[in-house]
């Protein structure tokens, strides 16, 4: 991928749409009237690309507007826009294509889909676009930027029906799983940068970040995101809150492996090579498929109301 103007859209990064399919899995578990016919799997295949064409918009906005902060990161400082020279007229023209074809696309999977993705869009000129420029407030730059998460939970959702929303508690514990994942990204790079000089020249935010800040916020927004994801599970059903442990499993491993040098995490479309944390996610995923079509009756009283007499 050596041409620079392919590159900043990170194609490479487009895996990161996964995040849509729980969406689509929890809407087909709770919404007994949904269709699954031709329209429904065009559906998912526009949504998708539909997707993939706004983060790219948003990708090339970041990648040409951090060009003087990446070169002072130890790895980013690669990126084209710090080693070549472009032509910013391409860059404009790139981005408003990718743009309008991305908005065009969701149009015709549905309106809330579509207005869902254009949200996506605007959350990227938020996150990266002065006076907004969120990105370099402390604290607000993660929950701006995995608010993302929460907006890929309702596309999936979205591509399945568009007459009822999602419980709110699953959307929330989706969007505090996705401050985990950029908490924890912050950390291992402020680790891997060392010097705290050179991480403020690189990410304004490092200004009141250390790495004791960024490891307990990230602990906080994985404990909010399980406390969350765990009501929503025990609510529509008990037999699920077996996969919890399951689900705290995961999130710890993935704080583990943020103390390797140069972690992955660092770059999550990356992470296909951590072979042990992949096991771990199919684990977790197969236990809750299995556990949706099974029923428990000892955890039937855990949601009883009333106290056990002695």
């Amino acid at each position: 991928m050596k041409n620079p103007y392919v590159k900043i859209a990170r194609p490479d990064h487009w895996i990161k749409q996964l995040f849509i399919v729980p969406g689509i899995m929890i809407a087909i578990f709770l919404i007994k009237d949904a269709v699954y016919d031709t329209k429904f799997f065009v559906s998912c295949i526009l949504g998708f690309i539909a997707t993939c064409l706004i983060a790219s918009a948003n990708y090339v906005i970041n990648e040409y507007l951090d060009a003087e902060f990446d070169k002072y990161h130890p790895t980013k400082k690669n990126r084209p826009l710090v080693t070549e020279n472009v032509n910013k007229k391409i860059i404009y023209t790139e981005y408003v294509i990718l743009a309008i074809s991305g908005l065009i696309c969701a149009y015709f999977v549905s309106f809330p889909f579509f207005i869902t993705d254009l949200i996506l869009f605007i959350m990227g000129i938020i996150y990266n676009v002065k006076p907004f420029r969120t990105k370099d407030i402390p604290f607000l730059d993660v929950l701006s930027e995995s608010i993302n998460n929460a907006l890929r939970l309702l596309l999936g959702w979205f591509i399945v029906t568009n007459k009822y929303l999602p419980p709110v508690s699953i959307v929330l514990g989706y969007w505090m799983f996705g401050a985990f994942l950029m908490g924890i990204k912050r950390y291992a790079e402020y680790r891997m940068i060392k010097d705290p000089k050179q991480a403020l020249l690189y990410r304004k935010s490092f200004a009141l970040y250390t790495e004791q800040t960024l490891l307990v916020s990230s602990v906080f927004y994985a404990l909010l995101s399980v406390f969350l994801c765990g009501t929503f599970l025990i609510k529509y059903k008990i037999e699920l809150v077996i996969s919890i442990p399951f689900l705290c499993l995961l999130f710890c491993y993935y704080l583990y492996i943020s103390f390797k040098p140069d972690s992955a995490v660092q770059k999550p479309e990356k992470l296909y090579r951590e072979k042990k944390l992949l096991i771990l996610l199919v684990i977790f995923v197969i236990l809750v498929a299995v556990l949706l079509f099974v029923d428990i009756p000892p955890l039937k009283p855990l949601l009883d109301e009333t106290l056990v007499e002695l």
